[in-house]
């Protein structure tokens, strides 16, 4: 409910003829300028329109009407309503004023380029247009192609940003929910991999090294007794 009656030119009326309030207070409550308050009091505005008492549409009570008789400076304050009735749920597409229609291809190539993650089904319903335009766009198979500039359906006009950015929690929940999470930490490594004999280069070095050295070993010793053999002689 707003901080204004629902009718105020007809509470305004009302109050004119039923109340010692100054013009002051009644513009005040009724969200109106003194001066139209007075056009009402002189028969200038609003003319031939009925008074509604506001206290019996629960809008105003009494005794804030008697605080500001009693002073003029007080300003009065709108009753609320005791139980507040909860808005019914749109269903099907969102409706889309003639005006704003031929914008809602720019709109849609806002969210194909800037939002990947939203499924067609919640752009339809969010920009209350259908699957094949959607397609159409991604594939620049639509009649305007060439005139079609991504812009943000909340300039213009198409959705608020509360509800873009429901869609947008709701298609980032979705996605993040279907990925495979990530390991935190190390994995252990295949058996093949722990169990094998490492080969490595060094290691076939140090194999060439000993084969060489086995031969000059042996070289040298043959070479030592052969020398022996000639001295004997």
């Amino acid at each position: 409910m707003a901080d204004r009656p629902l009718m105020p030119l007809a509470t305004a009326v009302w109050l004119i003829d039923n109340t010692s309030l100054t013009f002051d207070q009644i513009a005040d409550f009724c969200g109106l300028h003194p001066l139209q308050v007075k056009g009402i009091a002189d028969g200038d505005v609003a003319a031939g329109v009925r008074g509604i008492d506001p206290i019996t549409n629960h809008q105003l009570a009494r005794e804030e009407i008697e605080k500001g008789e009693a002073d003029p400076t007080y300003r009065m304050k709108l009753s609320r309503p005791k139980t507040v009735v909860a808005e019914k749920p749109r269903k099907g597409p969102r409706y889309t004023p003639v005006s704003k229609r031929q914008n809602r291809p720019d709109a849609i190539a806002w969210m194909l380029r800037n939002h990947p993650e939203v499924a067609d089904a919640q752009i339809a319903k969010l920009l209350g247009t259908t699957k094949t335009t959607i397609q159409a766009v991604r594939d620049r198979t639509h009649w305007n192609s060439q005139n079609i500039t991504p812009q943000d359906p909340v300039g213009l006009g198409l959705c608020t940003q509360l509800e873009l950015d429901a869609v947008v929690r709701k298609a980032a929940a979705r996605k993040a929910k279907l990925e495979p999470a990530a390991p935190d930490g190390p994995t252990l490594e295949p058996a093949s991999e722990t169990t094998a004999e490492p080969e490595t280069a060094e290691a076939e070095e140090a194999e060439e090294s000993r084969e060489v050295d086995l031969e000059k070993v042996f070289a040298s010793l043959g070479g030592s007794k052969k020398q022996e053999a000639d001295e004997d002689e």
